[in-house]
């Protein structure tokens, strides 16, 4: 069953409100039945506020508020003032004079002993790293006794040799004899005395 546009003339299935070519309203089609429900989504019934929820909340808190307030008011504070006893009177405290000691007694200086020089070997070896920074060649300088390990992928570089040469009387002041260059994967490049 086909209705007609009355604007129109044109046939338009049921089911159109509008005319697809003019746009004017058509009759409805047969009566429908129009329902005042609302034709929300869901099955489940709706439900209120939960009263019994919020007041068992309250009266836990009802019930902790009460067990610590009567623990506290049952024990007595040490803020609260308790009954003093009779006038107390004033004692006079002796005290002896302190007694003075002799001075002690420093013994000799002993002869100095030859310090470790480790701390100028590490200075030695962060300068040569500072110099191998600088010209870009990064390095690693390891000390080994009174050796120090070069450890660098710039090895066979040709600034290499000169940039050592330039920390070579700072190494040999800190007792440092010999340095060998080695590449990242541990081969010997070279070997020399400072």
């Amino acid at each position: 069953m086909n209705a007609v546009c009355p604007a129109c003339g044109v046939p338009v299935v049921p089911g159109y409100v509008r005319c697809p070519k003019c746009h004017a309203g058509l009759p409805p089609a047969g009566r429908t039945k129009r329902t005042t429900a609302d034709p929300g989504g869901t099955a489940l019934a709706q439900r209120g506020f939960p009263i019994s929820a919020v007041l068992v909340a309250v009266g836990v808190a009802a019930a902790i508020f009460l067990v610590f307030g009567l623990r506290r008011s049952a024990a007595p504070s040490a803020e609260e003032p308790t009954a003093l006893p009779g006038p107390v009177e004033a004692v006079a405290v002796h005290r002896p004079a302190p007694a003075i000691a002799a001075p002690l007694a420093v013994p000799a200086a002993e002869p100095a002993r030859a310090e470790p020089r480790e701390p100028d070997r590490r200075a030695a070896a962060a300068e040569l790293e500072v110099t191998l920074r600088r010209q870009r060649l990064w390095g690693r300088a390891e000390i080994t006794g009174q050796r120090i390990d070069v450890r660098s992928g710039s090895c066979a570089d040709k600034a290499m040799p000169p940039a050592i040469d330039g920390a070579r009387a700072v190494l040999h002041g800190a007792g440092l004899t010999r340095l060998r260059c080695l590449e990242q994967s541990g081969a010997v490049v070279f070997e020399r005395d400072l």
